[in-house]
């Protein structure tokens, strides 16, 4: 019955559809070997997500502003709290990864930097690049408070 079943699929299919007969199996990633470049592209996704939930957070903090003194000195504690000022440290860590690595994907666009051991060295800028320029911004955001 399913044979026949399929059988009659192939039928109706339309003609522009791909012959999946020939179509290469999703690989599985457990047998991928990771590579520092496929790690960059899932880091972009995941600071992409963080970026969303710290706008959320940033959202909240302007909300404060507009709603009461009291509530904003809660936020703003929140935020001043250790574990506050770990997650803005994430946050703007993933922010400068995600705005780092976004230029190098523009210039990947582009054709350049595609070959494979100069686009490993290039993630391994992006990676780096990202931590020092964070570095800085905290530095320059604490230099400001005095």
């Amino acid at each position: 019955m399913k044979v026949a079943m399929a059988e009659e699929f192939l039928k109706t299919r339309p003609t522009y559809a791909p012959d999946t007969d020939k179509m290469p199996l999703s690989p599985h990633l457990q047998i991928w070997k990771w590579t520092v470049t496929m790690a960059s592209s899932i880091l972009h996704r995941a600071t992409g997500i963080a970026l969303y939930a710290g706008s959320v957070l940033f959202t909240l903090w302007l909300l404060s502003a507009a709603v009461s003194q009291a509530f904003y000195n809660q936020v703003t504690g929140l935020l001043g709290s250790p574990l506050g000022l770990l997650v803005l440290a994430g946050f703007s860590w993933a922010m400068m990864y995600h705005l780092v690595n976004g230029i190098k994907y523009i210039i990947w666009d582009s054709g350049r930097l595609l070959e494979k051991e100069t686009a490993k060295k290039v993630v391994w800028v992006v990676i780096l690049l990202s931590f020092v320029l964070t570095g800085l911004l905290w530095a320059v955001a604490l230099g400001m408070k005095g």
